[in-house]
């Protein structure tokens, strides 16, 4: 995906950070004020953690690590950090800086083996079952007060929770769409759905397709094949969609113990040949160079998310419209999730950690790392400060989806690292290599049932 998807201790006690696994710089700035109740003073508590008591005794430090390079992203949080800081001095927040020459998820692995995580960490959000089940993370219900949890979106309450507790919350999310170019779709004479309920059907989208490559368009549609190589979490995010659309699953949604049945069961492999058969017809533009084909005009539809709009919109002003990903038979249906906050499991104070990210959920620090990103703002509040996002805005039709119950989690389970990596690759054979759809499959679920054996099926969550 072109937008992916974030220690030391307290006054009292500083850990060292893996030395040697960072070449950090610490962003260190003035820190103050609020944000652990609700505005009557109550605090949402006591749901099965002690995160949280409500209460931060002398100075606390922190350490935040963070996900993104040099980016609009990490210029934002560090301003955000400074003024934090500058608001009160009971809570100093350290930003640190990794090295980008390693994965930032190989760091997070590395510093839990050690015992060197920060005290709040940014993480991909289905990482998080994992997180959460090895014991990474600590459980933040006792922290998040009913005013800011109802505020959240739906689908951020829903990636953040595991086995029944809060988890994460991220202060933007992700959507999945077509964008498309109106003018080419009217001149042609294709209707232009205009939401959810009457999206194009998988058989209508394939004549859809043809239609426009007989008005003069080679490759009509752009599926960002460019990135969906071996492994890739885009083949996982962009096309488990169409397997539930189409009644498809990854694995058993209701013991994930195998994904035999589901991952290479009929409804799935019904909606990866769709897609192959879009390729081989040369109906998908090939992807073999650069990612500008609905740019530059070789593509007038695009599978992708919302991370593509600003670019989109420059390169066609006034001609790109956004509708819902092809109904596969169980109706449209989008990708969710993006990279959350966790308090970790040494973190020093749970109320100082709170506080600083309560900070970064106010409204207005929600809508500027939107604006900064070109993310989804993940609170209510902060959508209605969004002139793209809120009501009538040319993006509102992901908050629709996601709100709506058009979004979907990606599988909410421990084992979600071995299913997505062995879907990405079987994606990529299918679509690239043009590999037998079911054997191929079977191959993926021999790889998961694996690995859920091998964890003996990740206990409690495969009892």
């Amino acid at each position: 995906m072109k937008a992916s998807i974030r220690n030391v201790g307290t006054a009292r006690r500083h850990r060292a950070l893996a030395v040697g696994l960072l070449g950090m710089v610490l962003l260190l700035a003035a820190c103050g004020g609020g944000g652990g109740d609700d505005g009557d003073g109550s605090r949402g508590r006591a749901r099965g953690d002690t995160t949280c008591d409500g209460k931060i005794e002398g100075t606390e430090h922190l350490t935040v690590w963070f996900h993104a390079g040099p980016s609009g992203e990490l210029s934002t949080l560090r301003k955000q950090v400074a003024e934090f800081n500058k608001t009160q001095r009971q809570v100093r927040v350290q930003l640190v800086t990794l090295p980008e020459h390693r994965p930032y998820t190989d760091l997070v692995e590395s510093a839990a083996a050690s015992g060197d995580l920060p005290d709040l960490l940014d993480f991909d959000g289905p990482n998080l079952y994992s997180y959460a089940w090895s014991g990474k993370l600590k459980p933040i219900d006792s922290c998040v007060p009913e005013s800011v949890r109802g505020d959240l979106l739906a689908s951020i309450r829903q990636q953040g929770t595991y086995a029944g507790k809060l988890y994460g919350i991220g202060t933007f999310d992700s959507g999945l769409g077509l964008y498309v170019r109106p003018s080419a779709l009217k001149k042609a004479g294709i209707r232009i759905p205009e939401g959810v309920d009457d999206a194009w059907t998988s058989d209508e989208f394939t004549g859809v397709l043809r239609t426009l490559r007989k008005a003069g368009h080679k490759t009509p549609l752009d599926i960002g094949l460019v990135y969906a190589k071996p492994g890739e979490e885009w083949n996982t995010y962009g096309f488990a969609p169409a397997v539930w659309s189409a009644g498809g699953e990854l694995i058993d949604p209701r013991t994930f113990r195998t994904a035999d049945g589901f991952l290479n069961g009929p409804e799935a492999v019904k909606a990866l040949t769709t897609l192959q058969n879009w390729a081989e017809e040369g109906l998908v533009e090939p992807g073999r160079t650069d990612d500008q084909a609905f740019n530059e005009g070789r593509s007038v539809i695009s599978w992708t998310g919302h991370w593509w709009y600003p670019d989109y919109s420059k390169a066609h002003p006034g001609d790109v419209a956004i509708v819902p990903l092809p109904d596969f038979g169980r109706g449209t249906v989008t990708g969710m999730g993006s990279w959350q906050w966790g308090v970790t499991s040494g973190a020093a104070d749970g109320d100082a950690v709170w506080r600083f990210l309560a900070y970064l959920l106010k409204p207005d620090h929600v809508h500027r790392m939107s604006e900064a990103n070109g993310a989804i703002p993940a609170t209510h509040s902060a959508v209605k400060l969004s002139t793209a996002f809120g009501t009538g805005g040319a993006e509102h039709l992901f908050i629709e989806q996601l709100t709506g119950g058009v979004a979907r989690p990606r599988p909410q389970t421990p084992a979600y690292p071995a299913i997505t990596d062995a879907f990405s690759r079987a994606f990529a054979k299918i679509m690239s290599d043009r590999a037998p759809v079911r054997a191929t499959l079977d191959e993926a679920v021999e790889v998961i049932d694996k690995d859920l054996a091998d964890h003996q099926y990740y206990p409690p969550t495969g009892r």
